[in-house]
């Protein structure tokens, strides 16, 4: 109900201190700091149902309970997984037959020349029907390794379902009902949801098929480390296992995530869950209809975040942005022009505030695609041009970085933020020869061994050089200094305080 005004300004007064005494009454006295006219009004939500049992009826039929077998390797029982290791005993010692006897039972027979067994597997999950000729949504997690997947509907009818395709790093897959025609489907929602709103979730937990549970949606953005792109949908209704690709839906029956993993240190449902949005399953599923397979834009470059300490000496107003380690050779962002150290603050105008948010932005870019990037470097902005490449998957079992060991040095006295330098003979940079344990540079991290490759964006050959940066960064007013450190090959920054 609104407030209307009154003709005189004794009225006015009298209203206003009833409706003061009225906020005093409610949220007491001790938390009123504010006039009454800027106190925040939030009209009765309008949908809030009394049954969801319409909603329910409408979209259960498009809910589809997944069932997959496969074969997968057995687990071998050896040192690695277990905390011990086999004695090298000759293998007619009796203790060597009674490993043999857990090794066969758990991934490899004796003579097998170290391959691993497999096993038949069945697993359940959820997904839902986005078209009427039987296209599903699901986890790739849950047809993972499948060799027969096989769809029942809610009304028990099982159809055989191909993949289309599958999208690792956003834990998505796409099925297809064979020979389907006039099924019941669900469409995705266009608007985001908002914290606070109700969902529908329907699933198959345990293998039960045709649950239906409520809550609301807790938070947004949430990054869990489940995929490469985080940006999941908390929800606290009851998510079980075998809730996985199932939906979840709004009060319109549109689908607003699928429910992917849940947070609990039992195994079972305490409330926290989590939903890829459905802005991301559209566009990942869009790219598996079209060509089976998801492309991505790639910027090419190595990052990390921009701590309080790295912002405050770069002179950036505060911590945001993606950091620039390095550049990878022959990459779209090297070839424009960005350096390591640089800090990127915005991709085509939308701001960036880490480095998730860096790698979700560029990855829902066409490859390809020539994109301004603006750049924070030495005390200002300015933007690139960078035409972005696909993104390709990375080798499995790529060759690591050789580890430097540390150069034995003559006694130097340490710098005044604890550290001391020697020069690096078998590369770049200086090597950190000792640290003070009390120190502000141990505080930060730093150990020995580590190589200091620049600092204040001037390239380091020896402690004195690292003595003048320092000068000059306090010269400048400035109370952190920009570190650019090498530690096993990778390569960091660090904002050390001075």
């Amino acid at each position: 109900m609104r407030t209307r005004t009154l003709s005189n300004s004794r009225r006015w007064l009298v209203a206003t201190s009833l409706v003061a005494v009225l906020a005093l009454a409610v949220v007491g006295v001790g938390f009123v700091s504010q006039p009454v006219n800027a106190q925040v009004r939030v009209e009765a939500p309008s949908g809030a149902p009394a049954s969801f049992a319409n909603l329910v009826e409408a979209v259960k039929p498009s809910v589809v309970s997944i069932n997959v077998e496969g074969r997968q390797p057995i687990r071998r029982l050896d040192g690695e997984n277990f905390g011990f290791q086999f004695p090298d005993l000759p293998r007619d010692h009796p203790l060597r037959r009674f490993f043999d006897q857990f090794e066969d039972q758990f991934g490899q027979s004796p003579g097998s020349g170290g391959q691993p067994r497999t096993r038949r597997f069945q697993a359940a999950g959820a997904g839902f029907i986005i078209s009427e000729d039987g296209l599903v949504v699901t986890n790739n997690h849950v047809v993972e390794q499948a060799e027969n997947i096989t769809v029942t509907d809610d009304n028990g009818e099982e159809y055989v379902a191909t993949l289309i395709g599958t999208d690792a790093r956003t834990d998505l897959a796409l099925l297809k009902i064979e020979g389907a025609s006039n099924l019941p489907y669900v469409e995705f929602a266009q608007e985001d949801v908002r914290v606070g709103d109700w969902v529908v979730a329907v699933g198959n937990p345990f293998g039960l098929g045709g649950t239906v549970t409520a809550g609301i949606v807790s938070a947004r953005g949430r990054d869990i480390s489940a995929n490469t792109y985080g940006d999941f949908i908390q929800i606290d209704a009851a998510i079980n296992r075998g809730n996985s690709g199932g939906p979840a839906f709004n009060l319109s029956g549109q689908v607003v995530g699928v429910n992917t993993a849940i947070f609990s240190p039992t195994g079972g449902n305490v409330g926290i869950a989590f939903a890829i949005p459905a802005e991301v399953v559209q566009r990942v599923i869009n790219d598996l209809m079209e060509d089976g397979f998801v492309t991505r834009g790639f910027l090419g470059v190595g990052i990390q975040d921009v701590s309080p300490d790295i912002a405050a000496s770069v002179g950036l107003d505060r911590a945001r942005g993606a950091l620039v380690t390095a550049p990878l050779p022959n990459g779209p962002a090297g070839a424009a022009g960005i350096k390591a150290g640089d800090i990127i603050l915005k991709v085509d105008g939308e701001l960036i505030d880490d480095t998730l948010d860096l790698t979700r932005t560029v990855a829902k870019i066409a490859p390809e695609t020539p994109v301004d990037v603006v750049l924070w470097r030495n005390g200002e902005s300015f933007s690139v041009e960078v035409v972005l490449a696909e993104r390709i998957e990375p080798t499995v079992g790529a060759p690591e970085e050789e580890e430097l060991s540390p150069h034995e040095p003559e006694p130097v006295a340490p710098t005044s933020v604890g550290l001391t330098l020697v020069p690096n003979e078998q590369g770049e940079g200086v090597i950190v020869a000792a640290i003070e344990p009390e120190s502000i540079a141990a505080a930060k991290g730093f150990v020995r061994g580590d190589i200091l490759l620049e600092a204040n964006n001037m390239q380091l050959n020896s402690q004195q050089d690292f003595e003048d940066a320092l000068e000059a960064v306090r010269a400048s007013g400035r109370t952190s200094i920009l570190v650019k450190v090498s530690r096993n090959g990778n390569v960091r920054f660090v904002g050390l305080p001075i």
